[in-house]
């Protein structure tokens, strides 16, 4: 029999504007003592010295991360052209230098095979598995990791700023598996000088805006308080991206049980996934057919 968790049953979203130096699971530790959580988990890993959105799902709104691990994602970064390094960031040694540095003309125009369905190879520093281990795990040993091109959906990718000959400031738009450090090190390739990521923050994720977030010192300063759980965002948030069908009483019964339910929709089309709400609450996501919602995902919200 497993040990009971302890901790509060409290669901929803706190939306973390993450500092440099900190690790994504030291952010939902924390977050989960703060708030005496039961159950806590992030959508989508920041490096420890990148900054900005960081999402923080509590209690039923665990379920909903995979929405937002899907949803697109916006990030600023600096990449510091004429050096490459083994981690493709500044925590790394440097393996390669140039002293040519191309114009914001040659730059922007590099920028374009970067955008659109593209093949990334990952960092040999990052979280991917090779035969069930972790690259970094890997590279950190010595291996020579050979991992394999993986497809990314980038929507946008454009020049924002040249600080000076050396650093360019780039924004990017893309979908679910994206590797800012990549894209440093490609477009350094691309460009035949060389680069790596100097700084990178996440300004948005999904419905998730930085400037909404609150910071850590924040959270240690409210902790244990009534004051921490004013910022905590509904589950429902994280649905953001489904259509919204409304169920009927009945039918919320029915998927509460994990049943299919009655549901009320308009511009949801048959197959279609979507999500059903009752008197303002999430009560499952699911496929709807006929006039009914077949749920993949009940749940449990308390009622009136």
């Amino acid at each position: 029999m497993g040990r009971k968790r302890k901790g509060r049953d409290i669901s929803g979203w706190l939306v973390v504007d993450k500092p440099a130096g900190m690790t994504s699971t030291a952010v939902v530790n924390k977050v989960r003592w703060a708030l005496d959580a039961k159950k806590a988990g992030h959508a989508g890993t920041l490096d420890p010295e990148a900054t900005g959105v960081l999402a923080i799902a509590l209690g039923e709104a665990t379920k909903t991360v995979p929405f937002i691990t899907d949803a697109l994602k916006a990030y600023s970064f600096t990449v510091r052209l004429g050096q490459a390094t083994n981690t493709d960031d500044a925590e790394g040694e440097i393996i390669a230098t140039s002293d040519l540095r191309p114009s914001d003309d040659e730059i922007k125009d590099a920028l374009g095979q970067f955008v659109g369905d593209i093949m990334q190879v990952p960092p040999k520093f990052s979280a991917v598995k090779v035969d069930g281990q972790r690259a970094y795990k890997l590279a950190r040993d010595g291996e020579d990791v050979e991992l394999t091109a993986r497809p990314l959906w980038v929507e946008e990718l454009v020049l924002t700023d040249r600080e000076d000959d050396d650093h360019v400031t780039l924004e990017m738009t893309c979908g679910k598996g994206g590797y800012v450090r990549s894209i440093a090190r490609d477009l350094g390739a691309a460009l035949g000088c060389h680069g790596h990521v100097r700084e990178l923050r996440r300004i948005w994720s999904g419905p998730f805006d930085a400037q909404d977030g609150i910071t850590v010192e924040q959270i240690d300063a409210l902790a244990k308080s009534p004051d921490l759980d004013a910022f905590l965002r509904p589950l429902e948030e994280g649905l953001a991206d489904l259509p919204e069908v409304k169920a009927t009483a009945a039918g919320a019964t029915r998927l509460r049980n994990g049943n299919p339910g009655m549901v009320i929709a308009s511009d949801v089309d048959y197959g279609e996934e979507c999500w059903a709400s009752f008197e303002g609450q999430a009560v499952a996501v699911g496929i709807y057919k006929a006039g009914e919602l077949h749920p993949s995902r009940v749940f449990v919200q308390p009622t009136e």
